[in-house]
């Protein structure tokens, strides 16, 4: 789990130092964004999460992406690096071609797709570590389901739309790629273990009214045998 943690704050801070250059030096990020239809700026697909607006909207964007990536790499060790790309590519894609035309950028189509990802693998899978995984990110980011609609002029929610289906869409081809973890019974599941509190209590938590009806039971279960034939109790005695 550290190592995925880091990962993710490391790639994280490569967009905080992408963008402090902008910042410095005067650059043009927009340069970098996605412009649907436009041919001559089509690498945008790639470069358009790497960039964003202002602070205000990477700092937005860094704590989704620092714990649900972590929990991606940390939850899917086979199938993460497939899940990344293809919702890095399919979300561009969908925008490129069905955005509004605008310049579009930032890592909330990544965000998006890591989260739908989560919350679609975990259905399928149906074992503890997924829907733990899945659990916590509903629990902080559950509002993801409601930003892929159209809410703010200022916010693609095309890149949110088309990063969540691309997520959904990883799910559903890999969601078998990564073993479930065996599950250990606890010792207290097991048929033959005896609890030693219990066994060294014995009877004694137990009135003298239940003893006393506990033997009166398995008096009248002991059976006899008359002539070779068994009878269930001592109130059924006979003979043919």
């Amino acid at each position: 789990m550290q190592k995925s943690i880091m990962l993710a704050v490391a790639f994280t801070a490569l967009l905080w130092v992408i963008h402090s250059a902008v910042v410095l030096f005067g650059l043009n990020q927009h340069a970098l964004g996605v412009v649907p239809h436009d041919v001559s700026q089509i690498y945008g697909i790639i470069t358009g999460t790497i960039v964003h607006g202002s602070y205000e909207h990477l700092f937005n964007n860094t704590l989704p992406l620092i714990i649900l990536l972590s929990m991606l790499w940390y939850g899917y060790p086979n199938s993460r690096r497939r899940v990344l790309v293809l919702v890095w590519l399919l979300s561009g894609i969908g925008v490129w071609l069905f955005a509004r035309q605008a310049t579009h950028l930032g890592a909330s189509g990544l965000t998006h797709g890591l989260f739908f990802f989560l919350f679609t693998v975990s259905i399928f899978r149906r074992d503890k570590r997924s829907v733990v995984l899945m659990m916590i990110a509903f629990f902080m980011y559950g509002g993801m389901i409601m930003t892929i609609f159209p809410r703010e002029p200022g916010i693609s929610y095309e890149y949110h739309f088309f990063g969540g289906m691309a997520g959904v869409l990883a799910a559903v081809l890999w969601h078998k790629r990564d073993p479930k973890l065996v599950e250990k019974p606890y010792v207290w599941e097991q048929q033959d273990f005896v609890d030693p509190d219990i066994e060294r209590i014995g009877d004694a938590w137990k009135l003298d009214s239940q003893r006393e009806q506990e033997n009166q039971e398995v008096k009248q279960s002991v059976v006899v045998s008359v002539d070779g034939r068994p009878l269930s109790s001592y109130n059924q005695r006979g003979t043919d």
